[in-house]
């Protein structure tokens, strides 16, 4: 058995130094989920990385169950060619057989020479504690960021979820260069720098308006790396009906497309709804940019349908970047995701994630009836969505910590600069349904789920707690 602790071992790749230099590396490798939506009985990840280097690469993994390494799959390599960035391969290699919730080692081999060793740790069974960090809104290159970054490895999660944003300001290759894996993948694990920590801990994410909206392949052909650099599952919805603002389309040079479609092919456009499950929640995670219309019958179906199959899961939480219910100044008016509302309490979510606005704020549960626009319209002409709120206000002091209606967290307080700031001393300006307001620090909310004990704790940049809250079951 693997002694070795998940913290210790972000530090022991560091000090293998022939594996740790320049090349052959444009990006070192890091996990990812992969498209396994469901749990296994024997788990698997995805391990990636980036390269200009044409040689024989394979990767050796390790469990507690293997007396020796063993191969994992063998990699499959896509092509990166966008005009501005040197040409290079993304590699895929499947880690299989894998012991839920166990810590693993594995290594990458080029020409059959190892040239990087980390650990991971596979996913949590549902009979398995879990504990997880979420942020979103990150990678603008700020102190902050690298000091989320930090006190996230120091909490040791199983998995990272970001809630859109997660890297500014255009979603561009060069972008995740210099301001995503120098953070995320950093050697030094300190509050100056970042940590080593997608190398060992798988990061899941949903993308914003940073990540997808902004795109222009005539402006910046290195955009939508997105659906180059992630490998997440893809059992998202497709839209069939040919309607307008269902689905990401491309913008700008033609000419551009083709390459990157290659590049990001199976995985754009769909990969920008899916679902999964970890432990015993499972998670729907939605595009929410506003090339989507979450009135359309086919993706609330779909969405409907995903809730209504995880009857069995104790917890289910919504993840997606543009917050419904938010009290900023800033970005008031993007509401358009409240006309999900009745379809979440239909299917019996517990909290729904989002970012997009730079601080952190907690609602008290609440149930939504929105009202249609007098055009007919669900969504008003700037974002706005009418409706009636009813709260739930003495959830805090409950003793059985049970909540009647969904509670809805904003966590965008993952590096980019702070919104709002002067608003957290003004009550007056929240809105009926806010609870909690926090916005004069970056901060990473830190989950811990226990069967039917849900507990979440929110803190800052150096670790300072600065709300928290129980949900049971």
């Amino acid at each position: 058995m693997f002694r070795t602790s998940l913290l210790a071992s972000f530090f022991l790749a560091a000090s293998l130094l022939p594996a740790q230099s320049a090349e052959p590396f444009v990006e070192k490798p890091y996990l990812q989920l992969g498209d396994a939506p469901r749990l296994a009985a024997q788990e698997s990840l995805v391990l990636l990385w980036h390269t200009e280097a044409t040689a024989q690469w394979s990767v050796d993994v390790r469990t507690s169950k293997d007396k020796a390494w063993r191969a994992a799959m063998a990699p499959v390599a896509q092509t990166v060619d966008a005009p501005g960035i040197p040409k290079h391969q993304v590699y895929r290699a499947g880690l299989t057989a894998l012991v839920p919730g166990e810590e693993f080692r594995y290594r990458v081999l080029m020409d059959g020479k190892p040239v990087f060793e980390s650990t991971g740790k596979a996913r949590k069974s549902a009979t398995q504690p879990v504990h997880f960090a979420l942020f979103g809104d990150s990678s603008q290159g700020t102190p902050g960021q690298k000091a989320i970054a930090y006190q996230t490895m120091l909490t040791k999660p199983d998995f990272v979820f970001v809630t859109g944003d997660i890297v500014y300001t255009s979603g561009r290759i060069s972008e995740y260069r210099d301001k995503f894996f120098p953070v995320y993948n950093n050697e030094t694990a300190s509050a100056e720098t970042g940590a080593p920590l997608i190398r060992s801990v798988p990061m899941i994410a949903a993308p914003g308006n940073h990540d997808s909206v902004l795109q222009n392949f005539t402006r910046f052909p290195d955009s939508l790396a997105y659906f180059l650099y992630w490998d997440q599952p893809l059992n998202g919805p497709v839209v069939k009906s040919g309607a307008p603002k269902t689905s990401h389309v491309l913008m700008g040079n033609e000419a551009a497309q083709p390459a990157f479609r290659a590049a990001a092919a199976p995985r754009y456009p769909v990969m920008a709804n899916f679902s999964f499950d970890y432990g015993n929640a499972h998670w729907t995670v939605l595009d929410s940019n506003n090339y989507m219309d979450w009135t359309n019958p086919e993706l609330r179906a779909w969405l409907e349908k995903d809730l209504a199959a995880a009857s069995g899961a104790t917890w289910r939480f919504v993840a997606f970047h543009h917050p419904g219910f938010n009290s900023s100044h800033t970005h008031f008016t993007d509401q358009w995701m409240r006309t999900l509302a009745p379809l979440f309490e239909k299917g019996k979510v517990d909290i729904v994630f989002a970012g997009h606005v730079h601080n952190y704020q907690r609602s008290f549960p609440l149930t939504f009836a929105p009202e249609p626009q007098t055009n007919g319209d669900a969504v008003g002409p700037k974002g706005e969505v009418a409706g009636a709120w009813t709260l739930d206000k003495d959830f805090d002091s409950r003793a059985t910590h049970k909540a009647n209606g969904v509670i809805y967290i904003v966590s965008g307080g993952g590096g980019a600069g702070l919104y709002d700031v002067p608003q957290m001393n003004e009550p007056s300006s929240w809105q009926g349904f806010t609870d909690k307001f926090i916005s004069n620090e970056h901060s990473v909310s830190i989950v811990d789920i226990d069967g039917g004990t849900f507990r979440m704790k929110q803190i800052t940049e150096t670790g300072k707690e600065v709300d928290s809250f129980t949900l049971m079951k």
